[in-house]
């Protein structure tokens, strides 16, 4: 590996670092606000105080129903935990730019990675993330709240169950669903799948 590859990737590491970071601490400042201890929203999300502890202080990554359930807990969305104030002004992401939040990392690394395509500002009617999907990596059980889904994928293969009902979709497929409806998905294959995921309100 060449110096300058070297660099971009720690470039990178540090990036999702940051993100996590930063998505622990604004998810204990959204608790404290609220006035809600560490057992109150643990209660609320159905997980364990020691492993919300955990997620706070980025010692565990939640999975993505789990991350969506704190955030309706707190009235929030997973976008808003990405949102700086540099993001007003913000027309172009460029790749090496996007805020990343690594999830799924309890399952032995094996996970999802969102990578944030739409600055999230109050307001805003579009929810956009890269899912970058490794394989054998999955949601963690079922997601259900209000709005509207679209996924492009632009490679490898994704297998989504909607409303009980399984799809598998490869590269160049799109999808479209309504987001009450319970839904979940996972990477049958062996290679990374990357899905262009859209959601409108940013509810998710």
């Amino acid at each position: 590996m060449t110096d300058s590859a070297k660099h971009l990737e720690n470039d990178d590491n540090e990036d999702v670092a940051l993100s996590e970071t930063l998505v622990g601490a604004r998810i204990r400042h959204a608790r404290i606000s609220r006035g809600l201890t560490l057992q109150q929203l643990a209660t609320m999300v159905d997980c364990s105080t020691s492993l919300l502890s955990k997620v706070e202080n980025r010692k565990a990554n939640p999975s993505i129903p789990m991350l969506h359930k704190i955030c309706r807990a707190l009235g929030t969305n997973i976008a808003a935990l990405f949102a700086s104030p540099e993001d007003r002004d913000t027309v172009v992401v460029r790749a090496h730019e996007r805020p990343v939040l690594a999830t799924d990392q309890m399952h032995n690394g094996i996970g999802i990675t969102l990578e944030r395509l739409i600055p999230a500002l109050p307001g805003n009617l579009l929810q956009g993330h890269m899912h970058v999907v490794q394989p054998g990596g999955y949601s963690d059980g079922t997601l259900e709240h209000e709005g509207e889904e679209v996924g492009y994928v632009v490679e490898g293969t994704l297998e989504i169950v909607v409303n009980g009902k399984m799809y598998l979709v490869e590269a160049g497929d799109s999808f479209f669903f309504h987001s009450d409806l319970p839904h979940s998905y996972r990477n049958p294959g062996e290679v990374v799948t990357r899905v262009v995921w859209i959601n409108t309100p940013p509810t998710f």
